[in-house]
Order: C-alpha cells, then structure tokens, then sequence
C-alpha cells in the first residue's frame, strides 16, 4: 500500500485533534474530488512499518483524540491489507482513541453487503472491528455543502459502526452537537 500524506495535528476530519492517514488509490473518481493525486495507486510513499510506528508514537499525546483514514480509498482491498495491522495495532495501545474512516462506498450495501456478504472478505471485517465511525458515500458536487461537520456533502453518513452491527441496521452517529468521539 502507498500513502499520500500523514497529517499529525488534523482538526478537520473527525472530532478533537487526530492524526490522519490518506492513503492512495480510488476508483471512485467524484467530481471535483479534493484529493485528485490520490486516485493513483502509486502516487506517494510506501506504508511501511516504521510510518505506522510513527503513527502510534504521534498518537501518544493525551491531546490526540484519535486516528482517521482517508484517501485515496481506505476500503479500496489493497489499502485494507495495508490498514488492518495498522488499526490493530492502534486499538491495542490506545483503545480508547477512536478511529474514523471515510469512504466512498456505502457502509451498508458496498461494505456490509458486497464486500463481507458476496466476497466474505476477512480483511472488511477486520477493518470493522477496529473502526469506530465511517463517514460513508462518495462525495456529490451537487450536494456540497461547507455547513456540514466532517462531510463534504449531504449524502455522507457518519455512521457508528460499533452500534450498527450490533443493531443489525445502520446507526448514525449521536455526536454532530457534541465534541466527543
């Protein structure tokens, strides 16, 4: 897996002050995509196991809410094989830091659907177990929208992915009016 850039103080994409992964490669392509370079699959650097040692280290301030995936496409299947020990790792020393993950696919067709349903994809589900929220849907020009908090548009969802599954339906994230998670 290639990464595209390592954010260590981003107070954009999730509550608190959190380190951010953008990874490379997506094959979602939305319009007017913020992170065009990022479609490549070989834009950037190799995620090796000393920039995921860097991660954990940068994760260590109490002030550090948290880790969020971006892209790129995090649920691309490459860029899951190159996540899942990362994330693992991170919930091991930090359980109580939360993990955000955006994607372009939708949590309950593509993900849950497709991806664990169809393909019974192992590395989905290990990605689940250790992501706290999803922020889920392609980006939609059309539905812009800079009055939203952590999405870009309208029909993204910040889905808590801990309640989903075990609700067995998608739960939305109760935090928009508080600072936590």
């Amino acid at each position: 897996m290639k990464y595209a850039k390592i954010k260590k103080c981003d107070v954009a994409n999730g509550p608190g002050v959190r380190v951010s992964l953008f990874v490379s490669g997506c094959n979602h392509h939305c319009k007017n995509c913020f992170n065009r370079e990022a479609w490549d699959f070989n834009y950037g650097n190799d995620f090796t196991e000393n920039e995921q040692n860097e991660i954990i280290e940068d994760l260590k301030p109490d002030y550090i809410t948290g880790l969020s995936l971006l892209g790129g496409e995090p649920f691309e299947k490459i860029n899951q094989e190159g996540l899942v020990p990362l994330i693992k790792k991170v919930k091991e020393t930090y359980p109580d830091k939360k993990i955000w993950c955006y994607t372009g696919f939708t949590f309950d067709k593509q993900i849950l659907g497709e991806m664990i349903e169809k393909e019974n994809r192992e590395t989905t589900k290990e990605m689940l177990e250790n992501i706290d929220y999803i922020v889920d849907g392609r980006f939609v020009e059309e539905l812009k929208d800079p009055k939203l908090r952590f999405r870009g548009s309208s029909n993204q969802r910040i889905i808590d992915v801990k309640k989903s599954l075990e609700q067995n339906e998608v739960i939305l994230w109760d935090g928009l009016n508080k600072d936590i998670g």
